[in-house]
């Protein structure tokens, strides 16, 4: 069944198909340039026996539409035929759902718990954890592993990076994550409730406005509301404030990684500069408390656009001078290209989303596909490469940093268009029963897509955050092959994933 992005549809109405439909219809809109947003287990809290349906999520970007699928109830320990090994792109959903639920995707080519945490089904832990798991392994006389993690230094969250390497050639990467137990995506059930926002906001700290944003659209998708037009551009600005702080920071630590201290020293600095605009406008760093249902908590008078827009316009000339010494660093330069590369169709096969999906060459920008809540006006271009490499990677972060700006410009005077306004709408206090809907946000590493179904309660039957490092780690991996393991950090960086984002 298909719906825009902008709607919600009623449970009830998508019809119950095997499994083996569903996965022939699936590759069929895959082939068509349909991409997976979400494939996750659907229980029914309103049933005494809590009978399990699967639920599969596509997206076309040309058009922001959005197909559902939805699976009969499934015996406890069911099984079904992968989809990966004809759909890459479904390998980690795939494995999730056998973490989570015990239902096994026969034939999948590698499967193994991608957190480690107790199944969302067995709330009494009465079944073993599927905690065990082997690497992959390559054998011969030269072959040799190394391990890195899960634990390193600094501040650095756990994850356990294992190379299988030829003398200092990488053969084959794997990524292990899920050791932090969160919980996050548990304690998201049978809301909203009070702390749910305040949960959202964790789910990946240095995307806090886009998580919460994605967040308040969704409700607002779910209850048939629109967002203030005021705060939908307070929003968009809180956005872009996120993106320039996490691109600016990240451009200084390649800079780093390549051996180029200057910038890395001066992005530093003017990374907080960054974050400290957004503190300017909400109180905080990490804009928590800022989005709401209906749009904005915190709101911008005239003299404080004044400010914003001086500010901005200083430390933007601040990050313009870092980057474009470094660009003019042939040896920068030369450390960075053809590192790390991805090519076009490696990227579409395995769903990479964001940044690292347009470097690859992939159109793919929710700001331009899935604009929130259908509020289009925005002075920008979908920036693009073809290379896929670490060099790629930072192009087109240097492209949307200056994106960003005209973004933020042009919206201080859109606010000042609308002087006097409401930031936000009034919002139900409870949520309509049986309602499917998803919502999308471009945070800074890509697509941010959350999803919720609600009961005949109207409380969350499923609430899916899906951040885009879920949808990127195997393209880190993927990376590494051929590449030197000296190249490790650099690639790392280039990507910038996160791991509490994974870990839900």
């Amino acid at each position: 069944m298909q719906f825009h992005y902008t709607e919600s549809l009623d449970i009830r109405e998508l019809p119950a198909q095997p499994l083996e439909h569903i996965a022939e219809e699936v590759l069929a809109a895959a082939n068509k340039g349909w991409r997976m947003v979400g494939f996750c287990g659907l229980q029914d809290h309103d049933d005494f026996h809590h009978d399990l349906s699967l639920l599969c999520l596509m997206v076309e970007d040309s058009s922001g539409m959005v197909q559902a699928w939805r699976s009969p109830m499934l015996a406890p320990d069911a099984s079904y035929p992968a989809f990966t090994p004809r759909l890459p792109q479904a390998h980690w959903f795939e494995r999730e759902i056998w973490e989570q639920w015990h239902i096994t995707p026969q034939g999948h080519p590698w499967l193994k718990p991608i957190r480690f945490a107790p199944p969302l089904y067995d709330q009494h832990h009465t079944r073993p954890l599927p905690a065990d798991t082997d690497y992959f392994t390559v054998t011969g006389s030269e072959v040799h592993e190394v391990a890195v993690g899960p634990v390193h230094a600094g501040v650095i969250e756990p994850g356990h990076f294992r190379f299988q390497c030829a003398g200092e050639k990488v053969m084959h990467l794997e990524i292990s994550l899920g050791f932090q137990h969160r919980g996050i995506e548990r304690a998201l059930l049978l809301g909203p409730t009070a702390q749910s926002p305040h949960l959202i906001e964790c789910l990946c700290g240095d995307s806090s406005i886009a998580h919460s944003t994605a967040y308040a659209a969704l409700l607002e998708k779910l209850t048939g509301t629109a967002a203030a037009e005021r705060g939908q551009i307070l929003r968009r600005i809180m956005l872009e404030l996120e993106r320039l702080a996490c691109h600016t920071g990240d451009l200084g630590a390649l800079a780093g990684d390549a051996g180029f201290l200057p910038t890395s020293a001066w992005n530093g600095r003017i990374r907080g500069d960054w974050l400290n605009m957004t503190a300017l406008v909400c109180g905080n760093r990490f804009g928590r408390g800022m989005v709401c249902p209906g749009g904005t908590v915190h709101d911008m008078d005239e003299a404080l656009c004044d400010t914003l827009r001086q500010r901005v316009d200083t430390i933007y000339k601040d990050t313009r001078g870092a980057l474009d010494t470094l660009f003019a660093s042939s040896s920068s330069l030369d450390r960075m290209h053809g590192t790390g590369s991805v090519s076009r169709q490696t990227a579409q096969d395995i769903g990479m989303v964001g940044m690292a999906a347009r470097a690859s060459g992939l159109p793919r920008d929710a700001r331009f596909s899935f604009p929130l809540n259908g509020f289009k006006e925005m002075r920008a271009s979908l920036r693009t490469a073809s290379t896929g490499d670490v060099y790629a990677r930072a192009c087109i972060r240097d492209k949307e940093i200056d994106d960003s700006v005209a973004i933020i410009r042009s919206d201080i005077e859109l606010l000042r268009a609308t002087n006097g306004a409401s930031c936000c709408e009034h919002f139900p206090q409870s949520l309509p029963p049986h309602r499917l809907a998803l919502s999308f946000c471009e945070g800074w590493r890509g697509m941010v897509c959350h999803i919720a179904v609600t009961d005949a309660k109207g409380r969350f039957a499923l609430y899916k955050p899906v951040d885009p490092s879920f949808h990127n780690w195997l393209g880190l991996a993927l990376a590494l092959r051929g590449q030197q393991i000296s190249d490790f950090p650099l690639c790392n960086k280039s990507f910038n994933l996160s791991y509490c984002g994974h870990d839900l």
